[in-house]
């Protein structure tokens, strides 16, 4: 990765002082190879800071496991119950809708991880260099994507142990997890706003719990949403989660997908288009 030269200005007083370069902000003038080159720079340096604090990889390892235990054994009983089976059905229900929140989940550690780049002033550093200012939010995106490829396959080795049956094929469930990955980089782009936007790490993560919260139990994740109040049952069918839960379903049990998958692919979309320029405009002005 290239760094900024520093060229030797005169002063009044005859000596000389090190200025900076000034930062590249035309990213189009950087070109595409150059742009993926930095990408590539920048995600090796964000793996090397995973490698040398692996305790970083905690939420991803652990989060699965433990979702999936306490709803399937001590909600599944119940649930399962009301929807005309027990724990086994509610295990084939559960596993789709918990992939929809894993995005969710990951997505918060990178507005968290923003946040604590700016304080330490690695995000200055990266600003006086002649990168595109993409490219430093398009690795953290990259290699959190990696991250939740992990725990969704720890999420879905759990599904299996357990006794999950995949009543569609392979290419089924190879869909319902690239359409979770697609939907989680989209609201990755939220959280790096928030990260960008708040003062503060704990501020970070106390704005993602209310956002996610909401989200995630007002939605099909959990439980059939025809057990639901009228009134939350028209929030849940808003939910880009209920749709992206359905969708999974779909795709790895064989059941109708009606519209879902078009609405989880147009929220995908939207989110990206709208929120991305945003934080790349906010990530370049930040002071």
């Amino acid at each position: 990765m290239s760094t900024t030269t520093l060229t030797p200005t005169p002063t009044p007083s005859g000596t000389t002082s090190a200025t900076p370069a000034a930062p590249v902000h035309d990213e189009g003038g950087i070109g595409l190879r150059n742009n993926l080159r930095h990408i590539g720079a920048l995600v090796r340096r964000n793996l090397l800071q995973i490698k040398k604090d692996p305790e970083s990889m905690f939420d991803a390892l652990l989060m699965p496991v433990i979702f999936v235990l306490l709803f399937v054994y001590v909600f599944g009983g119940s649930v399962g119950g009301s929807m005309g089976g027990g724990r086994q059905e509610y295990l084939n229900y559960l596993i789709p809708g918990l992939m929809a929140m894993m995005g969710m989940n990951i997505a918060m550690a990178v507005g968290s991880g923003v946040n604590d780049d700016f304080r330490k002033g690695v995000m200055d550093r990266f600003r006086t260099m002649p990168i595109a200012r993409s490219s430093v939010l398009i690795a953290k995106i990259v290699v959190e994507l990696g991250r939740m490829m992990v725990a969704t396959l720890i999420l879905l080795g759990m599904g299996f142990a357990l006794g999950m049956q995949l009543h569609g094929s392979v290419l089924g469930l190879i869909g319902a997890i690239g359409l979770a990955a697609a939907f989680g980089a989209a609201i990755m782009w939220i959280f790096i706003l928030l990260g960008l936007s708040l003062k503060t790490t704990q501020a970070v993560q106390g704005m993602g719990m209310l956002v996610m919260m909401p989200l995630q139990f007002g939605s099909s994740i959990f439980a059939p949403p025809q057990t639901m109040p009228g009134w939350l049952q028209a929030f849940t069918d808003y939910n880009p989660l209920s749709n992206l839960a359905d969708s999974a379903r779909g795709l790895m049990m064989g059941g109708p997908l009606g519209h879902s998958v078009w609405l989880t692919l147009g929220w995908t979309v939207a989110i990206t288009a709208v929120m991305a320029p945003i934080a790349v405009s906010k990530f370049r002005k930040k002071s």
